[in-house]
């Protein structure tokens, strides 16, 4: 259960901060469209460019496209990168693993979709493929409930389970490039973003991890509550309650598991 005692947390200067960059108060925001602003800022104010870039690559998430014509079986290939990793939901029940799972899996291109392949000098059907290069010390991601239908947009409340603790060793072998070489894959929850509302109206609050004490507490504007792992997970989704929009994932390292006090 939560503790019934609120502690006020400072917040009023970060928001000031945010209505001098444009990123005003009185309207309602996108979560992801915000923390890519910030990025953003943060990379064009600061001074010191390898700082700024050493920011962004906390959270740079390298990926490869494949793209092989059916008819030639030529492939192109392009290197690019994301910074929150965009995962539609299905209207129903629906797990973090499988929605990483069909982010990665390969569509066909045929129709108006087809893409130009140049050893054919034409459009051509092909097959497109997403593969990972390597992961970020920090993985966001954006369960994508926001759905533009017939001209209006509309909120899936529907359930997404996520987990604690994440593997990609075990869940995403087969979308890792050849080239990729990173060894450590396992991460550990650490922050949900959740939206309470609608699609045109609503609030966000936040659970975060705190790194030593290993602890969750609950955010709401500056009312900070511890709560539990129980209380996080209310936030796979349902109706009338709150639904996890965001989740950030920190990766595990040696260093952080050695530490007296911070294993389990």
């Amino acid at each position: 259960m939560r503790s019934d005692l609120h502690q006020p947390a400072a917040h009023r200067d970060f928001l000031h901060c945010l209505d001098r960059n444009h990123i005003r108060l009185d309207v309602q925001h996108d979560a992801d469209e915000v923390f890519l602003s910030v990025l953003n800022l943060i990379q064009q104010q600061m001074d010191h460019r390898d700082l700024a870039l050493e920011v962004q690559n906390l959270y740079k998430i390298s990926l490869e496209t494949q793209l092989r014509c059916l008819e030639c079986s030529s492939v192109q290939t392009r290197s690019t990168f994301l910074l929150s990793l965009p995962l539609h939901i299905k209207e129903d029940h629906n797990s973090l693993e499988a929605c990483m799972a069909s982010f990665f899996e390969h569509q066909e291109l045929r129709g108006t979709n087809s893409c130009f392949c140049p050893q054919c000098g034409t459009r051509k059907p092909s097959r497109q493929g997403v593969k990972l290069l390597s992961l970020p010390r920090i993985l966001c991601v954006q369960l994508k409930r926001f759905r533009n239908m017939q001209g209006s947009t509309r909120k899936l409340d529907c359930r997404v389970t996520f987990p604690e603790n994440l593997d990609f060793l075990e869940i995403l072998r087969e979308a890792f490039s050849r080239n990729f070489s990173q060894e450590e894959c396992k991460y550990s929850l650490y922050a949900v973003v959740v939206h309470c509302g609608c699609a045109t109206f609503g609030h966000y609050t936040a659970y975060v991890r705190h790194r030593v004490n290993r602890r969750w507490y609950y955010a709401d504007d500056s009312h900070v509550e511890q709560t539990s792992w129980q209380d996080v997970q209310t936030a796979y989704g349902g109706r009338y309650r709150g639904t996890a929009y965001m989740l950030m994932y920190r990766r595990d390292s040696k260093e952080m598991d050695q530490q007296p006090g911070l294993s389990g």
